[in-house]
């Protein structure tokens, strides 16, 4: 396991790591999860076997710190895996992206240029305040201290076992306010960054998740778009075939 200091009270952003050549394959994970849980069975696959590979856990979640005066907003979180792969000696990399994970990704490659060559998004959000159906409106939905309180232990029994598994290892203030950060997006909104953006980049959908909405759009800002079939949210786990040939298949 690795660290990087990431702010001023010397709180420590982790993470663990696969040697091979460059440029690095860089995984971060959604809302409440950890990255090894989600991605580790990907890159262990042969045809992603031989790359440098970094699994990192957000501020708050998994093995990171959880300092409690942090806003845990996606740029403060994008600049924290910045800290990260600078102290990884890290540039270029690829960046695979799940959920939240995305959203971090392309406020990292806007913010940072030189560290990313390539983005890999799985369901990331893209806009501002989705849905109150979306997994983070639940959460948002409650005042801080209610849900830090109350609401995280009621929705440690509520969500399934897979969320729930990672859930518990993330800490309830920096989940609730990652949650919020999510829902209010960053400036520029995610959306308009990745279609801005000159790296490759490539956006897989479930196919169960129904259609990406602005899909036409993204498609002619030369954004790869890949429906993925018999997949919903969780892509790497429900057809990890399809989305292991996604990240080993650069254009």
């Amino acid at each position: 396991m690795k660290q990087a200091t990431f702010d001023s009270e010397g709180s420590r952003i982790r993470w663990t790591e696969v040697p091979g050549a460059e440029p690095a394959r860089v995984y971060l994970h959604g809302l409440g999860s950890m990255c090894t849980a989600y991605h580790a069975h990907i890159a262990a696959r042969p045809e992603l076997a031989g790359r440098r590979s970094l699994f990192v856990d957000l501020p708050g979640h998994g093995l990171s710190d959880r300092p409690q005066h942090f806003g845990y907003t996606l740029e403060e979180h994008a600049d924290a895996v910045a800290a990260a792969l600078d102290q990884a000696e890290v540039a270029g990399a690829e960046l695979i992206g799940h959920s939240m994970g995305g959203a971090v990704a392309i406020v990292l490659a806007h913010r940072w240029p030189g560290l990313v060559s390539r983005l890999v998004l799985t369901e990331a959000n893209l806009d501002a305040f989705p849905p109150l159906t979306a997994a983070s409106g639940a959460i948002a939905s409650f005042g801080e201290d209610e849900f830090v309180e109350k609401q995280y232990a009621r929705m440690l029994h509520a969500v399934g076992p897979v969320w729930a598994a990672t859930m518990r290892l993330t800490d309830p203030r920096a989940l609730h306010r990652s949650a919020v950060g999510l829902r209010r997006g960053s400036t520029p909104v995610m959306r308009s960054i990745l279609e801005e953006l000159a790296v490759e980049r490539v956006y897989l959908q479930g196919g169960r998740s129904g259609e990406l909405d602005g899909r036409d759009r993204l498609e002619a800002a030369g954004v790869r778009v890949v429906t993925v079939p018999g997949a919903g949210h969780n892509v790497m786990f429900d057809n990890p075939d399809a989305f292991a040939a996604a990240v080993a298949c650069a254009a």
